[in-house]
């Protein structure tokens, strides 16, 4: 089934008129809400992303955003991603995959699961969130790395305009490989828009042994060359 991806056309058309990103500065935004695992708990799980740019670790956040992680996690274990694309890429705002084959086929996934967006977490420079139709709770597989500070996709109120876009992980190492990948040079392909021209393959995505814990993030500091880039039109790529 093609969506509109990965926002909803007017949620879409409101970032762009907001500049896409929220924060011109080369300093990511800071969390209000602590990504901490309670005390007692185990610590947050990594999952290696291997693609053809090279890797990238992300640290998943079970406690504030339960369904999103497990969701995640659950694609992660039955090893869905591997083989998948980013497929679309938009510099100054994020990179988007876990749905499309290299031929941009949809990969059949399971149910949808509900917004876990009101859960305080912001859509800043590093941050993987939940991508979905105009429907708030329509995510299924499909999420995005954000390569800015994209104020406009937060949770504003629980109404179809407002409910923005879970985040439920973030990027520990290889913010290098993800601004690599919003670089490449993109087109159309059939109805989707900002298509890498070659595409950017998620050869394996694997659950890291709980020891990965223990490496400390790296910086996400925005490159100063990045600036949004205009997109004429809404999207008409695919999302979930």
């Amino acid at each position: 089934m093609t969506r509109l991806s990965p926002f909803s056309t007017a949620l879409f058309i409101g970032a762009l008129m907001l500049g896409i990103s929220g924060c011109g500065a080369s300093e990511p935004g800071k969390q209000t809400v602590s990504t901490a695992p309670a005390a007692g708990q185990p610590a947050n799980p990594r999952v290696l992303i291997e693609t053809s740019k090279g890797n990238i670790t992300v640290e998943v956040f079970p406690g504030q955003a339960p369904q999103s992680a497990a969701n995640f996690l659950a694609y992660v274990k039955k090893g869905f991603y591997d083989g998948l694309v980013f497929h679309r890429v938009i510099p100054g705002f994020m990179i988007q995959g876990g749905g499309m084959a290299p031929d941009m086929t949809e990969k059949p996934n399971g149910a949808p699961i509900r917004n876990e967006a009101d859960n305080g977490l912001k859509n800043l420079r590093g941050t993987l969130a939940m991508a979905r139709t105009g429907d708030p709770h329509s995510a299924t597989s499909q999420f995005f790395i954000n390569v800015a500070d994209n104020y406009a996709l937060n949770h504003r109120g629980k109404s179809v305009e407002g409910w923005g876009y879970a985040v439920f992980g973030q990027v520990v190492d290889g913010m290098k490989v993800v601004d690599a990948i919003v670089a490449v040079p993109r087109g159309n392909r059939g109805p989707h828009g900002d298509v890498p021209v070659e595409p950017v393959v998620m050869q394996h995505v694997t659950l890291l042994p709980a020891a990965a814990s223990a490496v400390r993030p790296e910086p996400a500091a925005a490159p100063t060359t990045v600036r949004p880039e205009p997109v004429e039109g809404p999207a008409a790529g695919q999302n979930k």
